[in-house]
């Protein structure tokens, strides 16, 4: 089996794994397979990625030559994405099982095949080559989603979830409508063939409502302020490993898929030169990453405080976007990649300390510092990372931007990069002073260290975060092909 026969199962095999996974009974079977779906999904990924970074992958799917057949086209862009998703799903698994078998005790297998179609579709919207089926995979993931979200133990799990099948249905629709548009105007629905026909209709009206109408829809998707309220709750509400993975994972995608739009499928001259989306998106980025920040210093739950965190760092990402280079995409999705390691060991050590504690919020972390020092220094480590300190993988991503900042001249963003990172230490402060600076409550409960079973995936990402900082071949020299793959027009910057 070649790589390009091989690349589609990276989706297939959790999307197959899904069907079996409902039926099976207990608590370790459906954990079992769903960890070894993702494993191999990321090792194909990895695969891939190798292969893709030396030009563009096509499989056809039933032999149909696209653009009759749907196409899966991989580059080094979807590629490193794809990677990404897969390799964040496998390592938080083995910290998912403690914490799903106290947080959801009864009904696991329904619970697992739900994630595993929700990672599906999350790989099926980053391989595909074909709009619509971006659609039909951004439906499964999203459907899967809001179930998920509705198994956290708080009620208000359930609202949060119906806002955002509420606003997650706009999103959706209107990305439809864009694609209908599209449709209308060419008569196909193949990315590289959509990329050769559309410069001949860009001064038609429809074209431009349907360039707006994606934009919005994965604006939305991607919680790019002012689309990002169904975000908090979310994030906050849903059980400790979905928020761990929705952070890590779906805003990544969304970014994804806005930019195989707009570089691949309009190409950045008529999105970003003909139209202002530039200044559009470069003023909602600045926007988010002062709001995001601003909001989250008064925030007294932690998992609410990251969730905002999540706003502001969605506002870097496309500020790197705005900027319109090869330097702006490469730290876009630079810091895409390193902000989900960041925000997975944020998570996870918050996770873990909800299991040890049962709060999340500031005032039970009083005293943690003592108690349960491996987390809280996993916690603050990943904190670092999170604000932009040498030598982490945050440091390197916001390095990027600043330079891409001044290879464009918009010098005078960097001030606002520095400030909002220093916000981010203020917030980050809040809760390292509760832990380690001040008594825990009379009435506290005794509280020992999490088990190794918790704590060595949290250090396995904070090492990560470290790592990539240190050893920037793999994050960067992705990036780079990634961004210089987009700015080629279509996938793999063929002409």
């Amino acid at each position: 089996m070649t790589v390009v026969e091989l690349s589609p199962f990276s989706m297939l095999v959790p999307l197959i794994a899904s069907a079996v996974c409902a039926l099976l009974p207990g608590r370790l079977w459906p954990w079992l397979l769903t960890f070894a779906a993702a494993a191999a999904s990321a090792v194909i990924a990895a695969i891939t990625l190798a292969a893709a970074m030396d030009g563009p992958l096509s499989y056809a799917f039933g032999n149909w030559e696209p653009p009759i057949g749907i196409e899966y086209r991989i580059d080094a862009a979807n590629a490193f994405v794809a990677l990404l998703v897969s390799a964040v799903a496998a390592v938080i698994l083995p910290w998912a099982k403690t914490s799903v078998d106290q947080e959801v005790p009864e009904r696991q297998g329904p619970f697992y095949a739900l994630f595993l179609l929700a990672f599906a579709g999350l790989m099926g919207i980053t391989l595909t080559g074909d709009a619509f089926n971006v659609f039909v995979f951004l439906e499964i993931s999203s459907l899967a989603t809001y179930a998920l979200i509705a198994h956290g133990q708080d009620r208000r799990a359930l609202l949060a979830a119906f806002r955002y099948l509420i606003m997650g249905t706009v999103g959706a629709t209107f990305l439809l409508i864009g694609i209908g548009f599209l449709y209308m105007m060419t008569g196909t629905l193949n990315m590289v063939d959509l990329a050769q026909r559309l410069p001949e209709l860009r001064d038609t009206a429809t074209v431009e409502v349907a360039l707006a109408f994606i934009v919005v829809g994965m604006g939305l998707k991607l919680a790019l302020l002012p689309l990002h309220l169904w975000l908090p709750n979310a994030y906050t509400y849903a059980p400790s490993f979905i928020s761990v993975f929705l952070a890590a994972t779906a805003t990544k995608v969304a970014l994804y898929v806005l930019l195989r739009f707009t570089f691949t499928v309009f190409a950045p001259d008529y999105s970003f030169v003909a139209l202002p989306l530039a200044v559009v998106l470069m003023a909602l980025a600045i926007a988010g990453m002062v709001v995001g920040s601003w909001v989250a210093i008064y925030q007294a739950n932690i998992k609410r405080m990251l969730a905002y965190s999540s706003v502001a760092q969605v506002g870097y990402m496309v500020l790197g976007v705005s900027l319109v280079s090869v330097t702006g995409l490469t730290a876009a999705l630079l810091h895409m990649f390193n902000h989900a390691l960041m925000k997975a060991a944020l998570f996870m050590a918050l996770g873990t300390i909800a299991y040890q504690v049962g709060s999340v919020r500031i005032e039970a972390f009083r005293g943690l510092g003592k108690r349960m020092p491996w987390t809280l220094t996993a916690f603050a480590l990943a904190g670092v990372s999170l604000i932009g300190l040498p030598p982490t993988a945050g440091f390197i991503s916001k390095w990027y931007l600043i330079s891409a900042a001044v290879e464009s001249g918009h010098a005078w963003l960097v001030a606002l990069i520095v400030i909002t990172s220093m916000m981010a230490l203020i917030y980050i402060w809040r809760v390292l002073e509760a832990a380690w600076f001040r008594q825990p409550a009379e009435d506290a409960p005794a509280v020992t260290e999490a088990p190794l079973r918790l704590l060595i995936p949290v250090w396995v990402l904070v090492a990560a975060n470290f790592y990539f900082g240190i050893d920037t071949r793999l994050n960067v020299g992705a990036a780079t092909a990634a961004a210089e793959a987009l700015m080629g027009g279509i996938p793999g910057g063929a002409p």
